[in-house]
């Protein structure tokens, strides 16, 4: 039984008009996948869903990427594959469209999971990725705005502080995006992220640490979204899986997921959706948002909301 699952990312859409053009994003996302899983393949599935949407400027990834304390973009993604525990991952790489794309190829092309900076750059150059800004006009002025209300509350350099300052200014938890397919055979994960808006410059959060925001095995996969740190802290995309190992099903392993998250760092920090080896799907979140979609054998139609 076929499945694949997305999301655009959990926190608080203070701007409700935005909700109906985030569903139908994240509708887009999941069929542009749909379509490549009807192939046969997750991994393509995977690859074209993240890509959907880190090609739309609504979600935080490629373009539409926030900005960091010093205006740059730093961009992290993360493939993994569950049949053979392949995985690639880029951190904080900048001038390409889509880092899902190069974080396959690190999988492909060399024997490393995770490459950074320029030196992701680099490889992603000799690849043939070509130059692209993916930085907005709306990025730009939602940065401008956030850096002086922080500057002038002297916030910017207590980060100690980041969960906090994300409870008074949800628009900093800008998120992140993922897929998790599972094609019959194998089950892929795929995460993508801007990070959070006015990090410190070399922030890496979870979405390229294998286990922490993405993960895939041979019994399920998952793709986490809201403060990196804490599915860092918990390996929460790994101790997902291991609850379907134990022998729940995906919404299950979802909803204890969250609840460890919420345990331990509280509400307002995490979301996440899975994808188990029986095709079922599963979400859950601990923010008010958490934009997603999915689509499994005999639906005609995605099922979306947030």
């Amino acid at each position: 039984m076929v499945a694949i699952i997305v999301h655009g990312g959990a926190g608080t859409i203070r701007n409700e008009d935005r909700i109906p053009k985030v569903i139908v994003g994240v509708r887009e996302a999941v069929l542009a996948g749909w379509r490549e899983l009807k192939r046969g393949s997750a991994l393509d599935a995977v690859e074209e869903a993240v890509k959907a949407l880190e090609d739309n400027p609504l979600f935080n990834a490629g373009t539409g990427s926030v900005l960091t304390l010093d205006g740059r973009v730093e961009m992290d993604a993360a493939i993994m594959r569950g049949k053979t525990l392949e995985a690639g991952a880029v951190a904080g790489i900048w001038g390409v469209k889509n880092p899902i794309s190069v974080a396959r190829k690190v999988m492909e092309r060399t024997d490393h999971v995770l490459l950074i900076g320029e030196g992701a750059l680099k490889f992603a150059r000799l690849l043939g990725f070509e130059e692209y800004d993916p930085v907005t006009e709306e990025r730009l002025r939602q940065w401008e705005e956030l850096r002086k209300k922080l500057l002038e509350k002297g916030e910017t350099r207590h980060w100690k502080r980041l969960n906090e300052l994300i409870k008074e200014y949800p628009e900093l938890l800008r998120s992140t995006v993922g897929a998790v397919a599972f094609d019959g055979e194998e089950i892929v994960a795929g995460t993508s992220t801007g990070g959070v808006f006015l990090k410190v410059f070399g922030r890496v959060g979870d979405t390229p640490i294998i286990g922490g925001g993405t993960y895939a095995n041979e019994v399920a996969g998952a793709s986490c979204t809201g403060l990196g740190e804490v599915a860092i802290k918990l390996a929460l995309a790994k101790s997902a899986t291991d609850f379907v190992r134990l022998g729940m099903n995906a919404q299950a392993a979802s909803d204890a997921a969250i609840s460890l998250a919420t345990k331990y760092f509280g509400r307002d920090t995490m979301g996440i959706i899975m994808v188990d080896s029986s095709g079922n799907v599963g979400f859950a979140k601990n923010t008010r948002h958490m934009s997603h979609a999915f689509m499994m054998e005999g639906m005609k139609e995605p099922e979306a909301g947030v």
